[in-house]
């Protein structure tokens, strides 16, 4: 191989590569660099890598190959376009992209490039953080697998609790209070993971569908590693379609935009 595309993030390092013309993708941990490093060396010790995201001159650092750094934004951006035209999902030249990695980022693209709208706090960092205070667990795949068996409702105050005997103003499975019960009524790890997976989804969804009514357009496209294998999340950002009129989309590789976008 010619070129390695790495996202070095905050939580992630992702990897990305052409070989016999066809694409591959893989991540390790950020605590794994000097895997990361090694594995450079045994597969293409000659390779140029492309280096983006904010520890990319930690890899810099590292490596004795050629490298080149390619500005973040654009390289999600680029890497997004080329997913949707590999994919084969038609949804014009303008959109709104939503890039959840550690944090969270939200850019207009357009025909004549895009802009960075606005950014969160609360993305993937939020979700392995307070997974890990709620649960004790700390891998990715573990939260995930909890946040899947959870019972939200037994940690987050809905506005049916509050109008049990009455007409509510607002439909009654709405959030009134995220994690409402957590203070008077027992519940386990895995409904706080649900709860947390509803939390960081109505926040991001609540930016996106803004940016998006902003600049009257319908898609959002999501990407970003914390999607990965991430069902629940996945759910909460497609459930307010009857309130706020956009058109959610996924990609299948869409937690390796930003790698995929340094050599596209």
């Amino acid at each position: 191989m010619k070129e390695i595309g790495i996202d070095a993030g905050g939580t992630l390092i992702k990897i990305a590569y052409e070989e016999q013309g066809k694409l591959h993708v893989k991540s390790y941990p950020q605590n794994k660099l000097k895997e990361v490093v090694q594995w450079i060396q045994i597969v293409s010790p000659t390779a140029t890598l492309k280096l983006t995201g904010g520890k990319r001159e930690s890899i810099a650092n590292l490596v004795q190959n050629r490298h080149e750094l390619v500005d973040e934004f654009q390289a999600i951006v680029n890497g997004t376009s080329y997913l949707l035209e590999e994919e084969k999902i038609k949804i014009g030249n303008e959109y709104i992209l939503v890039s959840i990695g550690t944090g969270t980022s939200v850019f207009h693209v357009h025909t004549d490039g895009f802009d960075r709208l606005l950014g969160s706090g609360i993305g993937g960092g939020t979700f392995l953080g307070l997974g890990k205070l709620l649960s004790g667990k700390t891998r990715f795949e573990e939260l995930t697998d909890l946040a899947s068996r959870g019972d939200r409702e037994k940690s987050d105050l809905l506005v049916k609790d509050i109008y049990a005997t009455g007409d509510a103003p607002l439909l009654g499975n709405l959030t009134a209070a995220n994690f409402g019960k957590a203070g008077f009524q027992k519940a386990h790890p895995e409904d706080h993971m649900s709860a947390l997976n509803q939390l960081i989804g109505e926040v991001i969804i609540s930016l996106a569908s803004l940016a998006a009514r902003s600049k009257r357009v319908k898609p959002i496209v999501f990407v970003g590693s914390t999607l990965n294998g991430n069902a629940p999340l996945k759910s909460v950002l497609s459930s307010f379609q009857d309130w706020m009129d956009y058109t959610p989309v996924f990609l299948e590789k869409g937690a390796y935009a930003g790698a995929i976008g340094t050599i596209m």
